[in-house]
């Protein structure tokens, strides 16, 4: 995993407007590789430097080929932390984000000394919910987050330090 940079816009811009992260995550309005530059300029890059961490690229070890993004979020209307995933379809199934996430909660906790990280997801993305509860979350509750009327589930773990 490595950080997201301007050169991933390609990336971005086909993982963002894939049917189901549209369907479960929402849609971005990105459209083009030059609006794809200004949102990883405006969100993505920024957090890197406000919270030492953000979402990263996950390439296959054997080629670098880019399979999709994972990492750390501090969102407005969340009190923790949150972790985050989506996959280009053709890697669904094969493991790809519960290693990337199992990574990413350790280095959330050992890394940045969090003591708490949570989730959200959809109620009907059946395939996170799972993948969330094999790391070991717990569903807590429903929210919503700001400026949004969509009912999440939000999941969480605690350190085990």
């Amino acid at each position: 995993m490595r950080h997201i940079e301007l050169s991933d816009a390609d990336f971005i811009l086909e993982l963002l407007n894939t049917a189901d992260w549209k369907k479960y995550i929402g849609d971005r309005g990105l459209d083009s590789i030059s609006k794809t530059e200004d949102y990883l300029n405006s969100i993505i890059i920024p957090h890197y430097q406000k919270f030492g961490f953000g979402f990263y690229i996950v390439e296959a070890r054997s080629d670098r080929t880019r399979l999709g993004i994972c990492g750390l979020i501090k969102r407005d209307g969340l009190e923790d932390v949150d972790i985050g995933y989506g996959f280009l379809p053709l890697y669904y199934g094969k493991g790809y984000a519960m290693e990337a996430a199992q990574a990413i909660l350790e280095h959330g906790f050992k890394a940045h000394g969090l003591k708490r990280l949570v989730a959200i997801t959809v109620k009907n993305n059946h395939a996170s919910i799972s993948l969330l509860k094999k790391l070991g979350m717990s569903h807590e509750k429903m929210v919503k987050l700001p400026d949004d009327d969509t009912e999440l589930m939000l999941f969480a773990i605690e350190s085990n330090d």
